[in-house]
């Protein structure tokens, strides 16, 4: 096997859609599990001065204690910045013909609607259970590690 350095990194800037995330509970490994799709829009003009909007359609997958903050505080149409890795996975439909998915296993997801209450969730648990005091409401609010904080003085609106 060759010793190469490689990475699998994505940082995905969406919308939920067309549904709510749907949460479930894997009772073998005690783990909840979030799937969702997060779609992204590029704008451009094309050769004749028009322009032109092209989207991609993401499966996000998210484990743990990111899912269950996901249930809790993220709907269709929520804006997210999703950060974590691709995967695909083979698999048989019901009528027994192989299929292949590609999907985004998110280890970090941030809601960045303008809402009463930002939050940040990240799979590493040292930072889930700091406490963050926007607001001065500490329930729910988790800080993100400081390289994924969102500064608060940038409006984060939908630029489509």
């Amino acid at each position: 096997m060759a010793h190469k350095r490689s990475l699998n990194r994505v940082t995905l800037v969406g919308n939920v859609q067309p549904r709510d995330p749907e949460i479930s509970h894997i009772p073998n490994l005690g783990k909840d599990v979030a799937k969702f799709t997060l779609v992204t829009a590029e704008v451009y003009m094309d050769k004749n001065n028009q322009w032109q909007e092209s989207s991609e359609w993401h499966n996000v997958v998210a484990w743990g204690y990111v899912a269950k903050k996901i249930e809790k505080s993220v709907k269709r149409g929520s804006m997210l910045l999703v950060e974590g890795k691709i995967k695909s996975r083979k698999w048989q439909d019901k009528n027994g013909q192989d299929r292949k998915t590609v999907e985004i296993i998110a280890d970090s997801v941030v809601i960045l609607d303008k809402t009463e209450k930002q939050q940040n969730y990240s799979a590493d648990s040292s930072y889930g259970n700091q406490s963050n005091s926007m607001n001065g409401n500490n329930d729910d609010n988790i800080q993100a590690p400081p390289e994924a904080q969102i500064d608060d003085d940038i409006q984060y609106d939908d630029p489509f």
